[in-house]
């Protein structure tokens, strides 16, 4: 009988060269460890006897009802919360096109927001908050600590420096 263990996010479930990473799971390419991106229960699955990969799948299902999880390279909808002058934070609502369940916070740095000019960006002119916008998944940062908030334990590093990602809704500054 398979042992239960339930796992946190960023916990290590194995390493890439000997585990598949299935839901709810992800590689890291620097280091090619695979780790859970939810709180739940990890399973390992064998693979099917005519699969030229026979590395098992290790997967982690959600203590709630599993929904959207963001991944490395996932494309990703979120709400900008706050606004500082080297980076945005954002609350993850959609990942392709599924919402999301659990809170799921997403990181935007300076040199994240575009491709070119970096030194240039002014991230106040960049975002506000409450802009939604289209952006890549970089890579998931397990114990990031904000200076201000000293909260979160882990966060999504986002991107848009992509021609088709960035500020896809906002509100006008206009007085009305």
């Amino acid at each position: 009988m398979e042992e239960v263990v339930v796992v946190t996010p960023g916990e290590v479930l194995g390493k890439a060269t000997q585990v598949r990473a299935g839901r709810g799971a992800y590689v890291a390419p620097h280091n090619n460890l695979v780790y859970a991106s939810l709180t739940g229960l990890r399973r390992t699955l064998s693979p099917p006897p005519n699969s030229p990969d026979q590395r098992p799948t290790v997967e982690v299902t959600g203590h709630k009802a599993h929904g959207a999880v963001p991944q490395p390279g996932s494309l990703v909808i979120a709400r900008v919360t706050r606004v500082t002058t080297r980076m945005a934070s954002a609350d993850i609502m959609c990942v392709g096109p599924k919402s999301v369940r659990e809170k799921f916070t997403g990181i935007i740095r300076q040199q994240d927001v575009r491709a070119t000019e970096i030194d240039k960006v002014d991230m106040h002119l960049s975002y506000r908050p409450g802009d939604v916008v289209k952006a890549l998944v970089l890579f998931f940062l397990t114990w990031f600590v904000d200076k201000l908030s000293l909260g979160d334990a882990r966060a999504y590093y986002l991107s848009t420096a992509k021609n088709e990602l960035g500020v896809v809704s906002a509100e006008s500054t206009a007085v009305k």
